[in-house]
């Protein structure tokens, strides 16, 4: 079997007792008229299983906790949405989990040598202009979407392993500096500022500001770590300065934000039940209807509200499968993510590049579902791994080969050629 047999089995073990609980829950209180589609459902959910875990058996590398982990947030996510509105394979749902997956084994190939990705750095800087030139010109106006017929896609979601990667490569960078004005910095310190600067006005000029807290997340925690990185340790006055200039910033963006902003954050959604704030009222009504253990698969109503499936997720979940459920499935979220700390980043540009990656899924889950429960106003914002939506799906997968790159940046067969050379090592200074 896989290495360390005995706490892989029991992880998998757990996964599937997971899967097969949950649809034996459909089964139970699901509702369905016919019993092929919940077996059409149990049959998706239990092949994508077990060839995800032959798949993964091919794979020699040094731990598979987080592939084994995506593979069953992955299937729960399927099961949830193929329910909304009664049971029924969504097909559509399906072909984004199997593409996260490839996503991430992607993310992890490409960025476990920090030295490679250093020189290729060049190239996502282009990958970035080339999605923002197709923002731009191919949208068709002031939206982050490019509609070809029935098909859409979300350029603006591919941005932030680009942004996250540049924050991470240019670390070694730091001591090169150069003088400016009266301040001693970094050429590549220079460029991340100006990306950003770009990426933020983009999405001012675009209408999506529920996106730029993910960035903004992204940003604090890459700064963090070169401000940690040069002296190895914390320098206190510059963040300071930081804080109090991010405050000024965010004093300067509320009072400067666009009319249809103001409106949502000083709305009474009690008020206009059936206007501004129909959708927010349906979302904790539906909370509220599910209590701790749901109304039932496919038995609520928030499938006939808009975006249940993406923008209020989990208030859909929590009305069908119960808070309860919800939150457990935040939870194995959060724990996913928490595997950084039990395997130690080896290098510190692994670990920048996983202190990104986990901003951006913490930022993005606080905006979901704060905004579900009605403490911020809804921002548009996916549930990793969770919501509908292709592009957000392969941006996750792909966030989590970084995180998995930054734990095991090495393959096993890379580990075995290195062990192999060094007693040759030995036997040559013994000679000598």
């Amino acid at each position: 079997m896989f290495k360390n047999g005995i706490s892989y089995a029991g992880t998998i073990f757990l996964m599937l007792l997971t899967h097969i609980s949950m649809l034996g829950i459909v089964f139970v209180r699901g509702n369905y008229g016919n019993i092929s589609d919940l077996a059409i459902l149990a049959g998706a959910v239990l092949v994508m299983d077990f060839v995800g875990l032959f798949v993964m058996k091919r794979y020699r590398q040094m731990t598979y906790t987080l592939d084994i982990m995506l593979l069953g947030i992955l299937n729960m996510s399927l099961i949830f949405q193929s329910c909304f509105g009664g049971v029924h394979l969504s097909i559509k749902h399906l072909v984004t989990c199997i593409a996260a997956l490839v996503a991430c084994e992607l993310g992890f190939l490409l960025t476990r040598d920090h030295e490679w990705i250093r020189k290729q750095k060049k190239f996502v800087y282009v990958v970035i202009g080339l999605l923002v030139l197709a923002i731009l010109f191919l949208t068709g106006g002031r939206s982050m979407w490019i509609t070809i017929g029935s098909f859409s896609i979300q350029p603006s979601e591919f941005i932030k392993p680009c942004y996250i990667l540049i924050c991470a490569a240019s670390i070694v960078e730091l001591h090169k500096k150069v003088k400016v004005l009266f301040f001693h910095v970094s050429m590549d310190t220079l460029f991340m500022g100006a990306v950003t600067i770009l990426i933020f006005g983009l999405q001012w000029w675009c209408r999506d500001l529920g996106s730029l807290p993910t960035f903004g997340a992204i940003f604090v925690c890459s700064l963090f770590c070169r401000l940690c990185y040069p002296k190895a340790k914390i320098n206190k006055t510059a963040i300071a300065s930081m804080c109090v200039g991010g405050i000024l910033l965010l004093m300067i963006a509320w009072m400067l934000a666009p009319a249809y902003v103001q409106e949502r954050l000083h709305v009474d959604i009690w008020a206009d039940q059936y206007g501004t704030g129909y959708q927010q009222c349906q979302a904790l009504i539906g909370i509220a209807r599910g209590g701790w253990l749901g109304v039932g698969a496919g038995q609520g109503n928030l499938h006939k509200v808009f975006a249940h499936e993406s923008d209020i997720v989990f208030s859909t979940i929590c009305e069908e499968w119960g808070l309860l459920y919800a939150s457990l499935t935040v939870l194995m979220i959060l724990i996913m993510l928490t595997t950084i700390l039990m395997n130690p980043p080896k290098s510190y540009y692994h670990a920048t590049m996983a202190a990104g990656v986990v901003a951006a899924f913490v930022a993005q889950m606080a905006l979901n579902i704060f905004g579900s429960c009605n403490m911020i106003p809804f921002t548009g914002v996916t549930l990793p791994f969770i919501s509908q939506g292709g592009s957000s799906m392969v941006t996750c997968g792909f966030l989590v080969g970084m995180l998995k790159a930054g734990q095991s940046p090495l393959f096993h067969h890379e580990i075995i050629e290195i062990t192999a050379q060094q007693p040759r090592r030995r036997t040559r200074r013994n000679a000598t």
